[in-house]
């Protein structure tokens, strides 16, 4: 409530200043506030921790106070929901809201305010402010999206997580291909979890006639790590790029420039997901995959749907889309992974002599959801989520419907599993 509080009157103070000067200062100062919010309750024991580490490393001891509290539910994303807001304010792309009301919803729209995705006030505060009419079109497909959503989140995600637990738990003594299998499901994992939550939010969001900003494009059919981060987690990349990597310059510099916004934009992403260095490596590993693209020019190459006019890619296509996805399997690792040791050591034994052997035991059901999953999201890839089927016959719709429906039913995890994005 203070942030709504405090980023409201400073957008408004910001309209009203008569020079630069003065609407600069009410930036600052909204922007300062909230990101000290952030960085104390998320990221103060980080700090703490690792400036006594690095004294320890010079022979000295010091004897730090860490904080024991509750990380405030959606304190990520409802600040650069704030901080967008102001932003677009100051460079004059909207005017201040005077309805203390609507800006309140627009920050704290309940869909969207635990896990995104990270919307922007020029997009979603004029649907807020307008009079809504039911649409019956628009609710259906957005109850369609939502059942593709549960379907991601706890048949894909929820039944992959155990056996992830498992053997991210004990990789010191399991093998190489079942460590292999590990890193792939919770590539799984994350996804279904986390594009499960958006199509959820979205879903829901259209069943009041409003239409959020989409989150994910099937980004594991991405041939190159741009691809892909043009398709993951969209409304963040967006954000970044609009509002951290093109004050810094964007592209318009030389090539040394261009590396460096690269490599903030990456290492910030890194940190945004959390106080620990392994996602600070994770946004490294991602700025050093993009760098090759970067620096021969063809990061803006594949821009359309991989197969856009066919059923089956190509050879070339298919082996582009394994390398990515392998890449970007080998960056989870240290994701998922508690330690940054955890994880070097995880890989060390992931390139072991078994890596070609078959996994024990083979997680045959949970693959074989997987492959449903991407089956249907390939067919559909083209689309705005993976059951958008309006032109399919209606009793093949509601087949599939009441397929989906049944694996839920039949083989959903429905143990207190929260969503893996709740902790950002």
């Amino acid at each position: 409530m203070f942030s709504i509080a405090l980023d409201f009157f400073s957008g408004i103070q910001i309209e009203r200043s008569k020079t630069k000067y003065a609407a600069r200062f009410w930036l600052t100062l909204s922007i300062g506030i909230n990101l000290g919010f952030l960085c104390f309750f998320k990221y103060y024991n980080f700090f703490a921790e690792s400036f006594s580490e690095l004294l320890q490393g010079f022979g000295f001891h010091a004897d730090i106070t860490l904080l024991h509290i509750v990380l405030p539910i959606g304190i990520s994303f409802y600040t650069f929901h704030g901080l967008s807001y102001i932003i677009d304010i100051y460079k004059k792309r909207i005017p201040a809201e005077r309805n203390p009301v609507d800006y309140a919803v627009f920050v704290s729209y309940f869909p969207l305010l635990v896990a995104g995705p990270i919307e922007r006030a020029t997009h979603l505060l004029p649907q807020i402010q307008k009079e809504r009419v039911f649409n019956y079109e628009q609710a259906v497909d957005g109850m369609r999206q939502i059942l593709w959503g549960f379907f991601k989140k706890i048949v894909i995600a929820d039944n992959c997580a155990p056996i992830v637990n498992e053997i991210f738990t004990h990789y010191q003594t399991e093998s190489s291909s079942n460590l292999a299998i590990g890193a792939v499901l919770f590539a799984f994992q994350i996804y279904g979890d986390f594009s499960g939550y958006s199509d959820i939010a979205l879903g829901v969001s259209r069943l009041f006639g409003i239409e959020l900003l989409k989150n994910f494009s099937f980004p594991y059919f991405s041939r190159d790590i741009a691809e892909f981060w043009r398709r993951w987690h969209i409304s963040l990349s967006t954000w970044f790029r609009d509002y951290l990597y093109i004050p810094l310059g964007g592209s318009k510099g030389g090539m040394l420039m261009k590396i460096r916004n690269t490599f903030i934009i990456f290492l910030v992403s890194g940190f945004w997901h959390g106080a620990n260095w392994t996602f600070v490596i994770w946004g490294g590993l991602n700025a050093v995959y993009f760098l090759p693209l970067l620096v021969s020019g063809k990061n803006r190459e594949n821009l359309e749907v991989v197969a856009m006019n066919r059923l089956v890619p190509s050879f070339r296509e298919i082996f582009q889309i394994l390398i990515t996805f392998s890449l970007v399997c080998l960056a989870w690792i240290f994701f998922r992974a508690e330690s940054v040791l955890q994880a070097v050591l995880y890989i060390k034994r992931l390139f072991g002599k078994s890596l070609f052997s078959l996994p024990d035991p083979v997680p045959y059901k949970v693959l074989a959801f997987v492959a449903v999953m991407i089956m249907i999201e390939w067919l559909n890839r083209r689309k705005f989520h993976g059951l958008e089927i309006r032109e399919y016959h209606p009793w093949l719709r509601k087949s599939l419907y009441l397929i989906i429906v049944f694996i839920i039913l039949r083989y959903a995890n429905f143990g207190s599993n929260e969503f893996i994005y709740f902790q950002f």
